[in-house]
């Protein structure tokens, strides 16, 4: 089970190479980010993810990442 806190603490501080994108299972996305992390978009990206999940609620976390078991 995926921690909303592990998440949060992921993007902001390894969220320019899509550490966090890793731990939620989006290799996809993850790769991306680790081939452009040269030109600081992804960590801009990151940073807007930060803020996504810091105002998003545990419920919602949850059913997003958690394979949708209906917390």
């Amino acid at each position: 089970m995926k921690s909303k806190s592990t998440t949060v603490l992921l993007a902001f501080f390894l969220g320019g190479l899509g550490i966090h994108r890793f731990y939620l299972g989006q290799s996809g996305k993850g790769i991306f980010y680790l081939i452009f992390c040269w030109t600081l978009i992804p960590a801009f990206i990151a940073l807007i993810d930060f803020f996504t999940f810091i105002f998003m609620s545990e419920d919602n976390f949850n059913y997003k990442y958690n394979l949708k078991s209906g917390f």
